[in-house]
């Protein structure tokens, strides 16, 4: 049996539900600087508070977002700010399927709920709550909705804000998000001879596609997904 998969029966409380909520606090830091550059980018692209609310609530993704208003013209090249996002959030599909021991058991509002709200962040700490033998997959859910409020929140103060928030490339807040995203490795890694090898490989897979002056955010989804490979290839052995 992989060490993902819980070791009793999964459930869905709302125990586990207010669990995850306050398990992802301390990561709402993290989304502050994401959600104000969104917001205050819309507000210059032209959208309305209510648009940006629009916007970052259904798609709830702030690199596909970033990506789609910096390619936000008149006319809008729809076709293309679709595929964009689609390659970005394509890295939805395997982080899904790690999860399988808890979403198939899941059905109705509380399988769409969970997938609807799943971002980097709550997959890596439920990833991480399941190899510690976790059977609650409400703490999935939980996550993604607290997560969900602080993007909102985010994302509304940096659109109402606007050009108050003027922060110059380089500025410490920016460090906030990627900040986040390190320690999210933190709780995923099971050691050297598990993961070194497909994490170095999709660290050196994005440099090599950034040197060689691809353009984002193919970088990233090539490493992400020949770390993912790599890893998939040696559990199979």
């Amino acid at each position: 049996m992989s060490d993902a998969a819980p070791r009793h029966p999964v459930v869905f409380t709302r125990v586990g539900i207010w669990r995850g909520a306050r398990v992802a606090l301390p990561l709402w830091i993290g989304m502050l600087p994401f959600g104000l550059v969104v917001g205050v980018i819309s507000a210059g692209k032209g959208l309305s508070l209510l648009e940006t609310l629009l916007m970052s609530g259904i798609v709830y993704a702030g690199a596909a977002q970033l990506l789609a208003l910096e390619m936000w013209t008149d006319p809008t090249p729809v076709l293309a700010v679709i595929l964009a996002a689609g390659v970005v959030n394509i890295r939805m599909a395997p982080m899904g399927a790690a999860l399988s021991p808890w979403l198939d058991k899941l059905r109705g509002w509380q399988l769409w709920g969970s997938l609807a709200t799943l971002v980097d962040h709550s997959f890596a700490l439920s990833m991480a709550e399941q190899r510690a033998g976790g059977r609650d997959a409400g703490f999935l859910l939980g996550m993604g909705l607290s997560l969900w409020v602080a993007w909102m929140a985010a994302s509304a103060a940096g659109h109402v804000l606007g050009g108050a928030v003027q922060l110059p490339a380089g500025h410490p807040l920016y460090f906030g998000g990627i900040a986040a995203f390190s320690a999210l490795l933190v709780p995923l890694w099971r050691g050297p001879g598990r993961d070194l090898a497909p994490w170095a490989l999709a660290g050196a897979v994005a440099l090599a596609a950034q040197h060689l002056g691809v353009a984002p955010p193919l970088p990233l989804l090539a490493g992400a997904l020949s770390g993912a490979a790599l890893a998939a290839w040696r559990e199979t052995r």
